[in-house]
């Protein structure tokens, strides 16, 4: 008997200009959890965030090291919208956002999917904050 595949995203690297800037950022401005904060020696550390009670994958924040990785910070998907950020309640986050001084990058529109807006985080990566409809 063969076991059933089972899989997840477990972390998605995000890579920061600096650690302490971006947890300020993920844990004030958009209410995420610090999950870990582990030093790694030689400046390195497993940085991870998530948004509050999720059970999804959560943030593991890169600091760049190098010139290529420093060039990435706030364009690691070339412009587009990057990571979807999903809620119970839009207009709850969405004013809490507004009022911690998030960007956003257009005005809130319902779409057949459901709630959505585009905002930025403090490197200018891309996010929408979206509700979806219920089915």
């Amino acid at each position: 008997m063969s076991k059933i595949t089972q899989q997840q995203i477990g972390s998605v690297a995000l890579v920061v200009d600096n650690y302490d800037d971006a947890i300020d950022f993920y844990t004030k401005k958009l209410q995420f959890t610090l999950v870990e904060d582990t030093e790694l020696g030689g400046g390195k550390r497993w940085v991870q965030v998530s948004p509050p009670n999720s059970n999804g994958a959560n943030l593991l924040l890169a600091q760049a090291s190098s010139e290529e990785q420093k060039l990435a910070v706030g364009n690691q998907s070339g412009g587009r919208v990057f990571l979807f950020l999903h809620t119970n309640d839009f207009w709850r986050d969405y004013e809490l956002m507004k009022k911690n001084g998030v960007l956003f990058n257009e005005e809130p529109r319902v779409e057949e999917y459901g709630t959505v807006v585009v905002f930025q985080d403090l490197y200018g990566n891309k996010w929408d904050l979206l509700q979806l409809n219920q089915s």
